[in-house]
């Protein structure tokens, strides 16, 4: 199991330990507040300080209810879950679990709308990938940052992939040698080239959701008619910023030898984990959010401090949340498509290393900013946690033989957990997304070098600029913005995940089903 480190942190005085696993945090609004979190696992005060924050929400919901008469619920904020990685966000802190009745909140789930993890196992092992990694590492550069991605879409696909998620994309099948591109050819050394019939099959089971269906994508016309025919982008195939990443792991340790076997992974492994989201559509749906919010703000009824804008469920506020929640579903299907081609792109440069045919299956796909309304009026809202459903049926999707499986990466070469959701309903079927930050990034930028150059020397990182070269080694300008950049998620500016996870054992949340150690990373 993760062991933890041994040593007992000093809570916020404002947190209440309940056990060796669960905080609560007492407010004046009468919300029940759990946090998830062992002893070993920092919970930072700026966190606490913006979670306090969030529940004036609660009374700013309970003021739109008293101004609009005649509503068939009551609207409140009705409980929150906070998750072991719980930290300071933009508003509302990572690792929120919010339950309102009546009214949902855009910014609880935020601007990376769908943002989430794709785990996929591979028929190589970590023997034949190692001696290996220089080459790769230089396929992978030129496949994610140097045009060799041409992922090739007509408006047709795109509008697809929008309105239905991957059964959208792939309704005409995979584009032929003949089908596309400058000179009539899709380029099969590139991410559609790595298609197979696995990508092609029922997936329901493997992915959290294949697709979030609506009628309409007119939010993003744009981007679907861009360029005529097939077409190719800077945004289809982006890792993105911030702690999104592309990685290559192998299966390292076992701790649910039942579990792995039925989900197709065993010891040395190789496996690809990606880490996107929707980009610059989800910040696009999560703006449409606070606009139609606003503009279905009643009069008289002042606008919050906290600048959290809450819908109600209700009549008046129908057309602007319907405009809303297509945008919203239309991002969330776009997430879902990104992480497939970013997985296809890491096939490719596996592809060109392999002396035999690679396979590749999809083990899960799982959400981290979501909402879930439901026909009894509640709205479920995760912004920086993942589903945790059990066996037998709690949660969503929780249909597996085994447990939703939880995906909890740890920070840049440390390693990764797989596990399976128990469905606890304390936690709202929710676990974190990974270890979570424990140093602001503008700190992290100004951290110490020798510990960035210990860590580059032992450790890739595949990133658009190759600090090895001569000719970029000589621009020390542009070298040390790289710097700062990497510093900012460099391993010490995150919590240690096996206290981490080992909370979520504890609490009954998630079972650790194996570890992942990675080779290689791929940063934006």
């Amino acid at each position: 199991m993760p062991s933890s480190s041994g040593r007992t942190r000093r809570p916020d005085p404002r947190l209440v330990r309940v056990d060796d696993s669960w905080l609560t945090l007492p407010n004046p609004y009468d919300v029940p507040v759990e946090i998830c979190a062992g002893v070993d696992v920092p919970i930072e005060s700026v966190a606490v300080d913006e979670l306090l924050t969030v529940l004036e929400t609660a009374d700013t919901v309970r003021r739109l209810g008293a101004a609009v008469p005649g509503l068939d619920i009551a609207p409140r904020l009705d409980r929150v879950v906070c998750t072991p990685d719980l930290h300071k966000g933009a508003g509302i802190p990572i690792g929120t679990v919010l339950r309102t009745v009546g009214a949902l909140i855009p910014q609880a789930v935020g601007n990376d709308v769908n943002c989430g993890m794709r785990v996929e196992a591979t028929s190589l092992s970590v023997e034949q990938v190692r001696p290996h990694l220089d080459r790769l590492e230089r396929r992978l550069r030129h496949l994610f940052f140097a045009g060799g991605r041409r992922i090739g879409l007509t408006a047709r696909q795109r509008e697809g992939l929008l309105r239905e998620g991957l059964p959208g994309l792939l309704a005409d099948g995979v584009p032929g040698p003949s089908s596309g591109g400058p000179a009539g050819q899709v380029d099969q050394a590139g991410a559609w080239g790595q298609v197979g019939p696995d990508d092609l099959a029922d997936l329901d089971g493997r992915l959290h959701s294949v697709g979030f269906p609506v009628d309409s994508a007119e939010d993003f016309r744009d981007w679907i008619t861009s360029g005529g025919g097939t077409s190719y982008d800077s945004v289809i195939g982006s890792v993105g910023g911030g702690n999104h990443f592309a990685e290559l792991q192998y299966v390292s340790r076992v701790h649910d030898g039942t579990t792995a076997y039925a989900w197709g992974l065993a010891p040395g492994q190789v496996v690809l984990m990606v880490h996107s989201g929707s980009l610059s559509l989800g910040h696009q749906a999560n703006a449409t959010g606070r606009d139609q919010a606003r503009a279905a703000w009643p009069r008289g009824v002042p606008m919050p401090g906290n600048r959290i804008l809450p819908m109600l469920l209700h009549e008046r506020t129908a057309t602007g949340r319907q405009r809303y929640l297509t945008a919203f579903a239309n991002a969330a299907n776009f997430a879902v498509g990104n992480r497939f081609f970013l997985a296809l792109m890491m096939r490719a440069g596996l592809a060109d290393i392999s002396t035999g045919e690679l396979r590749s299956r999809l083990v899960y796909d799982a959400p981290h900013n979501l909402l879930w309304p439901e026909p009894d009026g509640t709205v479920l809202h995760r912004k920086g946690a993942t589903p945790a459903g059990g066996v037998d049926g709690t949660g969503r999707d929780g249909h597996r033989a085994w447990g939703e499986p939880v995906l909890v990466p740890g920070s840049m070469g440390a390693p990764s957990y797989l596990l399976r959701g128990l469905g606890n309903p304390r936690s709202l079927h929710s676990a974190c997304h990974g270890a979570g930050r424990s140093v602001p990034r503008g700190a992290a930028a100004r951290g110490g070098d020798a510990e960035l150059d210990t860590f580059l020397r032992e450790f890739r990182v595949v990133t658009p600029l190759d600090h090895r070269d001569p000719a970029v080694a000589a621009r020390r300008d542009i070298v040390d913005a790289w710097r700062r950049d990497l510093k900012q998620e460099a391993p010490w500016v995150y919590k240690e995940v096996g206290p981490v996870v080992d909370s979520l054992r504890t609490a009954g949340v998630a079972e650790p089903v194996l570890e992942l150690r990675p080779l290689l990373t791929v940063k934006g």
